[in-house]
């Protein structure tokens, strides 16, 4: 069965084929800034605040959302790192959203796409991305491998994402050092925290920052996965739709 990551990932190729024959240079010289060490030193639970207008689950969320409003909002309030979505045909982000929001904020950015290509964390770094994100469903070991070596070249985070067993095995293999438990299923698009409190039942005591994705709603939600050993949260669309930004990133911050 055709699931939506492999649609996703059908697109992306074409993408990535477009990026290659276009034979644009991405160049920079710039020094990404860290999430891993914010999170070290953090004594609250670590919040990726996302810049996210829709997705396939939702369809369209904060369609008219001005990215660096929003960021700005995120950053000045508590987020340790802000998300911005950047694959346009699922997700209606784009490039410049990115490029944008660094622009105007000092916390690290993520590019939350699917990468599946140096030329894709080329770019990411030049168009001040900090953090990249990898997909274990979306690779095999040999691409996560090699993508991981070349965004630490740029002195880029790493974002492995796993959804379960199988996957933090392999993410820990190859000594991941930022993990992210995403609690949706890419088959059904189901979430359920009961993911994150189960993979870190047997591998919380791994060596890595634990990341919990998706499904986080409210402080309770935090406090609870706090308790299963998460380190930090990835939330989007909660943020999204909040009638009251501020105050919505300010609840999810919680000691560790």
């Amino acid at each position: 069965m055709t699931t939506i990551l492999d649609k996703i990932m059908e697109k992306k190729r074409e993408e990535v084929s477009l990026l290659k024959q276009a034979g644009l240079s991405y160049t920079a010289d710039r020094t990404p800034v860290s999430f891993y060490d914010r999170v070290i030193a953090s004594k609250t639970m670590a919040l990726i605040a996302e810049v996210k207008r829709a997705s396939p689950s939702k369809g369209d969320i904060n369609i008219g959302v001005n990215p660096v409003e929003q960021a700005s909002t995120y950053a000045e309030n508590g987020a340790d790192a802000v998300s911005v979505l950047t694959d346009t045909p699922f997700f209606k982000g784009t490039m410049d959203d990115l490029k944008s929001v660094k622009e105007n904020i000092s916390i690290p950015v993520l590019n939350k796409d699917f990468i599946m290509d140096e030329v894709q964390i080329d770019r990411a770094y030049a168009s001040g991305g900090d953090i990249i994100l990898l997909i274990a469903a979306a690779l095999n070991d040999e691409e996560m491998h090699r993508l991981y070596r070349h965004s630490k070249e740029y002195g880029l985070d790493v974002l492995v994402e796993v959804h379960d067993e199988a996957e933090m095995e392999r993410a820990l293999k190859m000594e991941a050092n930022i993990i992210g438990i995403n609690n949706r299923d890419l088959r059904t698009f189901e979430t359920s925290l009961t993911t994150t409190e189960r993979l870190l039942r047997s591998y919380g005591k791994e060596n890595a920052i634990f990341v919990s994705e998706s499904g986080i709603k409210t402080q309770e939600d935090a406090i609870r996965l706090k308790e299963a050993g998460a380190k930090a949260l990835l939330v989007g669309e909660t943020l999204m739709r909040a009638g009251n930004v501020a105050e919505a990133v300010r609840s999810l911050k919680v000691d560790l």
